[in-house]
């Protein structure tokens, strides 16, 4: 596997090569175009000199013909480096996509969200096994730059799914691995954007802009802002050639018009502060919609986030393009220049007004399923870059059974897998070793790649097969300060949480390390046991990790509800020595001593 990540990495290398050699030619096109730029401003200037020196004869006639020419190159050159300029950032984002994804393999830190947001200490499990914040299962496979589909990713890890949803989810996940390498375009889109900007624009689509366009429904002033160009360039050819009376009826419109404007002006305000300058984020968002719009789609589970009848990419890109025509008025020579012609701001409402009213609701959608595919496409590259980790066969029979079971969030080489399986009926499983042998490491792996197996994305396995199960865990129990909560009390809290859970979904499975560490014991003993007996009557299957020897004791009770396992250790001339395997039966050696006679202390 190795050799094949490998490959991987070395592939994900050539592309950050290619784009950032297209992003050097580009850059200098870019020059090369500043440097015409410069050229026909200066001929233009020559020009107009030999303009003014020149007879009146065909010679000056001919040079004023070509003063337009560099007018013209000069506009198109403009135009084609604004292109260009475009080109360049998104090359960038692209380029950051591909450098994230070396950066990931090759053991640095992933540069998307690491899900700190979602944290929580209440969760039946989130907390104990690593699933958001630093060096988490989100910070591992997250690939989206929308909150939606950061908060889509976080719900797929923290809440318990169907069985059918899972199987679609598998089904689209895999789909999307054969696309993978067109998703990092659609990646490189949405990238680079403020997250929040997008959602303002969707809760003004949603809930504000219908109400706030009121004011340009009247017929009266739609027929008239449609008609003004007209009346304006009327006006203007007549001032030219037939009267210079038509000047001053030019200039008393420009004074109402101006009037007009200033009246409206807490409204039009109101709507494009929503939208301002949100042109370029726009046109991402539209070729990301694009993208998905363009692919041949086949899993039910992906055909259902597009439910949009039309292409909604061209209806975001004609959003974007009134804002773009509504941010003229930023320039205040030119806003004031065409709202006195054209009354340019309540042209750009009416045309916003009229686009709402047909393409608002389908946009919407698209933007929130935007999410849904960076979610599936999250899950995806990670599949990508682990060729060895295998889809689990999830089903709705009783099982959990896996070879090779390792911790996605461990180094491969460091990585040790495990093989474990469940027996028909429900077992509580004890887990006995020494100090730092891999019982917590073990515990965890299971529960993590539970995880994964549930958001329809491959497990760091050979082979995995179980059914839908309700994690419970019980690992890392903190004090609080602020809630004057004491460890012990702490942990009665989470074995309550457990037991509450236990009788309300029948389906739950729990995983335990070292419980009641807040008390003597005796009663940390004696608690330990009740609470397993009352495991085995509630038949819930649990993974329950201890010191206490004592508790292997019980499957003298219960030979056919308690299982042991154990982690054990290896001393050669003093030396530890872990091979962090799992073993069937109670452990029989310990590491304490040695441990406390390295620190000065020895036992008799």
């Amino acid at each position: 596997m190795l050799k094949q990540q490998a490959e991987i990495i070395a592939g994900y290398d050539q592309k950050i090569k290619q784009v950032t050699g297209e992003i050097d030619q580009t850059k200098k096109l870019i020059d090369q175009l500043s440097f015409m730029r410069i050229g026909l401003f200066l001929a233009e200037i020559l020009l107009f000199v030999l303009l003014l020196r020149s007879a009146d004869d065909g010679l000056r006639t001919l040079i004023q013909f070509g003063l337009v020419v560099p007018v013209i190159a000069f506009a198109f050159i403009v135009r084609r480096q604004s292109i260009l300029d475009r080109e360049i950032d998104y090359k960038k984002q692209l380029l950051w996509v591909y450098q994230n994804e070396w950066n990931i393999l090759n053991g640095l830190e992933n540069g998307y969200d690491q899900g700190k947001t979602f944290e929580s200490e209440l969760h039946p499990y989130s907390s104990d096994l690593d699933i958001f914040g630093n060096a988490s299962l989100f910070a591992l496979v997250n690939r989206c730059s929308t909150k939606s589909g950061n908060e889509l990713l976080a719900k797929s890890f923290a809440e318990k799914p169907i069985l059918d949803k899972i199987r679609l989810r598998q089904e689209a996940v895999k789909e999307v691995i054969e696309k993978i390498a067109e998703t990092y375009s659609f990646r490189a889109s949405l990238h680079g954007y403020d997250p929040d900007r997008i959602e303002q624009i969707k809760i003004q689509l949603k809930q504000q802009l219908g109400a706030q366009l009121e004011f340009v429904k009247g017929g009266f002033l739609r027929f008239y802002v449609k008609l003004l160009p007209y009346i304006s360039i009327g006006l203007i050819l007549a001032a030219l050639f037939v009267s210079s009376v038509f000047w001053k009826i030019l200039a008393l419109l420009f004074v109402i018009h101006t009037g007009w404007n200033v009246l409206l002006g807490a409204k039009i305000n109101k709507v494009f502060y929503s939208f301002g300058g949100s042109s370029g984020l726009l046109n991402g968002y539209a070729s990301a919609i694009l993208w998905t719009e363009n692919q041949n789609w086949k899993s039910p589970y992906t055909l259902n986030l597009l439910d949009s009848k039309i292409p909604v990419s061209k209806e975001i890109k004609a959003l974007s393009k009134i804002i773009q025509n509504f941010d003229a008025r930023l320039n205040l020579i030119v806003g004031g220049i065409l709202n006195a012609l054209l009354l340019w701001d309540l042209r750009c409402c009416i045309s916003l007004a009229s686009w709402y009213k047909s393409s608002s609701a389908d946009v919407i959608s698209a933007l929130d399923h935007l999410g849904d595919f960076e979610e599936l496409i999250s899950l995806a590259t990670t599949a990508y870059n682990q060729p060895d980790w295998v889809f689990p066969v999830v089903t709705d029979q009783f099982a959990l059974t896996g070879t090779h079971i390792g911790h996605p969030l461990i180094n491969e080489k460091l990585r040790v897998s495990n093989d474990f399986h469940l027996e028909a009926k429900p077992t509580v499983d004890i887990v006995t070793g020494s100090n730092m042998a891999g019982k917590s490491t073990f515990l965890r792996t299971l529960g993590i790649n539970m995880v994964l197996a549930y958001s329809g994305a491959p497990v760091c396995a050979k082979t995995m097969q179980l059914s839908v199960f309700s994690i419970n865990t019980y690992m890392r129990i903190k004090d609080s300060l602020n809630e004057s909560t004491s460890t012990f009390k702490a942990e009665l809290n989470r074995l309550k949480m457990i037991l509450d859970n236990v009788v309300k979904d029948k389906d739950t499975f729990v995983l335990i390390d070292e419980m009641l560490r807040g008390t003597n014991s005796r009663d940390k003993y004696l608690g330990s046991k009740v609470f397993v007996e009352k495991l085995i009557a509630e038949k819930t299957p649990a993974l329950f990790a201890t010191h206490d020897l004592q508790l292997a004791d019980l499957i003298k009770g219960h030979p056919e509800t308690v299982r042991n396992f154990h982690f054990d250790i290896q001393i050669t001339e003093g030396e530890m020595r872990f091979d962090y395997l799992l073993k069937y039966g109670p452990c029989k050696t310990f590491n304490a001593a040695i441990l406390l006679k390295e620190i000065g202390l020895t036992l008799d």
